[in-house]
């Protein structure tokens, strides 16, 4: 027979919404057992209580499960980096790989005239004459999504004074003279997540996909398909980690429950939750940065709603 804590934590996943995440699960001593991440977090957390398929090694820690806890991200994107932060300041028992599997990278836009390019590079070294985006997570999913961004914006053939094969090619591709700015504006703005800028991209890879699948082409159509994917990886909302190297602690309440969320040096590296009542609040509620305080608010509603018997 389950313990009453066992019970009870596995009833209090159906109060976990249908979106990404990072979820944590506690013994019924408080100590940590194991973080992990979701696209769907009622399912994936449900999905301990089930069959367990390539998690079979976790089958010994389920039944140690008194309390579930969660945050609910902007997008998959953004629960995988605050799952490697996560880890990568502590690693849990039942955890086997500190910071997770991916790898983190940059994207390199250089718009020189006579050097334009696009590169995936692990180290964003300063310079006044490229602009680098990111970090990512993911280096194969990142490249796909540069693959992307030079099939519709094919920047390195843009170059001022191109001469021999380069040329040939530009005129191959429907360059024309002229156009390289246009091309880093187009793809800066797909980096910077400016929807207009966004949705043109997506726009010309789905044209392309259609026009493969309706030559046969399936290969480049799959491949297509999933730079779409990766571009909707690399330009989705995400703020656990950040290139500008900040310092914030942000505040949310609800029902007698404080969260804290610490950023330290641009990443979202701790968590905790306590019992506190709402004038207590208060003053930690005002320090809490506004663009952070509706993610804040909301998971303090999903971390009372948990911890509800």
């Amino acid at each position: 027979m389950e313990a009453d804590g066992v019970v009870a934590a596995r009833a209090s996943t159906v109060r976990l919404p249908s979106e990404p995440g990072v979820y944590r699960f506690r013994d019924a001593r408080g100590r940590v057992l194991y973080i992990g991440r979701a696209g769907h977090l009622r399912r994936r957390v449900g999905s301990y209580w089930g069959d367990l398929g390539d998690r079979r090694h976790l089958a010994r820690m389920v039944p140690r499960i008194a309390r579930v806890e969660a945050l609910a991200c902007d997008s998959e994107h953004e629960a995988a980096w605050v799952e490697r932060n996560l880890l990568e300041r502590h690693l849990p028992y039942w955890n086997r790989t500190a910071g997770g599997q991916e790898v983190p990278v940059y994207i390199r836009l250089d718009p020189r005239p006579r050097t334009p390019r696009l590169d995936v590079v692990h180290v964003a070294e300063p310079s006044a004459n490229v602009i680098h985006f990111g970090p990512y997570l993911g280096g194969l999913r990142v490249r796909l999504a540069v693959s992307a961004l030079q099939r519709v914006h094919p920047l390195a053939y843009a170059a001022d004074g191109a001469t021999g094969s380069v040329r040939d090619m530009a005129r191959a591709r429907g360059v024309e003279p002229g156009q390289r700015e246009d091309m880093v504006a187009a793809i800066a703005g797909v980096l910077r997540r400016e929807p207009d800028a966004v949705a043109a991209l997506r726009d010309g890879l789905e044209r392309r996909r259609d026009e493969a699948g309706a030559a046969l082409a399936f290969e480049l159509a799959g491949r297509l398909q999933a730079e779409l994917e990766a571009v909707g990886w690399v330009c989705a909302a995400q703020r656990a980690t950040l290139h500008d190297p900040c310092d914030l602690d942000i505040y949310g309440w609800s029902a007698g429950l404080l969260i804290r969320l610490t950023v330290r040096g641009g990443r979202l590296c701790e968590w905790s939750q306590r019992a506190c009542g709402e004038a207590a609040a208060r003053p930690r509620l005002r320090e809490t940065p506004g663009d952070w305080a509706e993610f804040a608010r909301r998971n303090a509603e999903l971390a009372a709603r948990l911890a509800r018997p």
